[in-house]
């Protein structure tokens, strides 16, 4: 009962700072939407009429003309504006992408290939990551400790019995490995397969978001030859929130796990070897006998 009632103090304390933290991204990806979206069309528009002007120029091209188109397209890049395609490339600021960039500013993963151009949306975003950073922190570790009592059974180890104990060890085992495929292996497997990547490119994204590393030279997304599903980039920040949440549990549980692994067979091994090192026994009267001798004396071929 102390172990249920525990759960469920910290299924009370969870569930209003889950409801808070997804109001916080859902708040944040609006917001965002509404600041540079606008902003967003406007560079889009104009990239696409200097390029329709460079094609009706290219006659009589001239390397001044030439310095001012590529000018057009670094501050379109910057902006989050791919060149390639057309005006109806998908928007990087519609609201799952909007929600991807928020995702990324709380985790700290910070891709880079995205950032807010206007005045107004730089000043909500360091304010935005102020309090999502904190949060996201303090979400993560609650979550953490909770699963981590939730299998508070570990610390009974040293009073159950060794086959308790091995099947716990691969209980656990059996738990890290799940974990690993569900969110270090299939989730690669489904990046490679829609973004057209091999799998090591795909695990290397993977790596590089859950470690909040995040280079942005792969991202989720940002193909516009590619036509993605509406909330693909939000299932991405589904499982980038799922995998942080997983490395806060593994990250102590592995060592726990060693450790325990270690109680179990060490103790084995310790007696192996002190068994080698004395192979005779002293008897009550101090004569040393040794294997040989007792099955020679009870073959009655000693004296």
């Amino acid at each position: 009962m102390p172990r249920a009632r525990l759960f469920s103090c910290w299924g009370s304390r969870l569930l209003p700072l889950l409801l808070a933290y997804i109001c916080y991204l859902l708040l944040g990806a609006t917001i965002f939407q509404a600041l540079e979206k606008q902003a967003e069309t406007q560079s889009r528009d104009q990239l696409q009429f200097e390029k329709l002007r460079f094609l009706e120029n290219y006659t009589c091209l001239d390397q001044r003309a030439l310095e001012q188109f590529v000018q057009v397209i670094m501050e379109a890049w910057v902006k989050g504006v791919n060149p390639k395609g057309n005006s109806t490339n998908p928007s990087n600021w519609d609201f799952s992408s909007s929600l991807f960039f928020a995702g990324t500013v709380v985790t700290t993963i910070g891709y880079g290939n995205l950032a807010p151009s206007t005045e107004a949306g730089q000043v909500f975003c360091v304010f935005y990551a102020l309090v999502g950073i904190p949060l996201n922190v303090v979400f993560l570790n609650h979550l953490g400790r909770g699963l981590r009592a939730h299998l508070a059974t570990l610390e009974g180890w040293e009073d159950q019995s060794k086959r308790s104990q091995i099947l716990q060890i691969l209980a656990l085992t059996l738990f890290l490995i799940l974990g690993s495929v569900l969110i270090l292996i299939f989730p690669p497997i489904v990046f490679s397969h829609v973004e057209g990547w091999s799998f090591s490119e795909g695990f290397y994204f993977a790596f590089i978001t859950l470690s909040t590393i995040g280079f942005g030279d792969y991202v989720v997304g940002t193909d516009p030859n590619k036509h993605y599903i509406s909330v693909y980039r939000s299932l991405a920040v589904i499982w980038i929130l799922l995998g942080l949440a997983w490395l806060a549990l593994v990250l102590p549980l592995g060592p726990l796990l060693l450790h325990r692994c270690s109680q179990l067979w060490l103790p084995r091994l310790r007696q192996g070897c002190e068994a080698e090192k004395a192979p005779g026994k002293p008897t009550a009267s101090g004569i040393q006998v040794t294997p040989q001798d007792f099955l020679i004396r009870r073959r009655g071929l000693g004296n």
